[in-house]
């Protein structure tokens, strides 16, 4: 499967590299048991152009494709930041709409929740985000007339699917930073397999937590 991770100036860095490290650590668990099985996911950064985005903290990152100019995609994430300028980016909110026709899965990380309500992927749904902004996505939802129920004290959130012309887009988001790596986890298990997803969390050390912050598998 492909999955593009989009990247902006002032995007969260973990936001995005805690994604790209589980999708690649599972391709990369599955070519260590065979060489010859085919990796289930294949992971591309996208960006507004090719010139390198500056993440928060002054961490410089090129991006592999221009989002516009991008592949098929089976999967896209939409890390969170500072999200002020992608929010008027033109063409950003069209995209995405577009992509959601045709996807398997959409997930934002953290902040990323005000790119899909921008897009009006959230309308009549649920979603959650980092808690500093939850009250403020509830007040983007107002003022925008979407019908978005924030959703607290989880670390994701699976949304009603978005349906159109026979397409179904399942839609996710997750509260911030470290909670991406959890949903990551989870749609490892959900596109690929629950033991890899298990394999996954502890190649990287981590405890990985299901929505309700429930351990799911422990290194220790």
């Amino acid at each position: 499967m492909r999955l593009g991770i989009y990247l902006f100036d002032e995007v969260e860095v973990l936001d995005f590299a805690g994604p790209f490290e589980v999708f690649n650590t599972a391709s990369r668990l599955v070519h260590r048991a065979d060489p010859q099985a085919t990796p289930p996911f294949e992971v591309l950064t996208l960006g507004p152009s090719l010139a390198p985005v500056r993440a928060r903290g002054g961490l410089l990152v090129t991006p592999q494709r221009v989002f516009s100019e991008a592949p098929p995609l089976d999967l896209l994430i939409v890390p969170g930041g500072v999200v002020t300028a992608e929010l008027a980016r033109p063409g950003l909110s069209d995209w995405l709409l577009r992509q959601s026709l045709h996807l398997k899965a959409l997930a934002s990380i953290c902040t990323g929740a005000f790119l899909l309500e921008k897009a009006g992927l959230l309308n009549e749904r649920e979603a959650t985000t980092h808690w500093e902004d939850l009250e403020d996505l509830q007040a983007a939802s107002q003022a925008s007339g979407s019908l978005l129920r924030v959703v607290v004290h989880q670390r994701w959130v699976e949304a009603r699917p978005w349906v159109h012309h026979g397409g179904r887009c399942r839609l996710f988001s997750s509260a911030g930073i470290s909670a991406g790596i959890d949903l990551s986890l989870h749609l490892v298990a959900e596109f690929a397999s629950v033991d890899l997803a298990r394999r996954t969390a502890r190649q990287m050390d981590y405890d990985w937590r299901a929505a309700n912050g429930t351990v799911l598998h422990s290194v220790w």
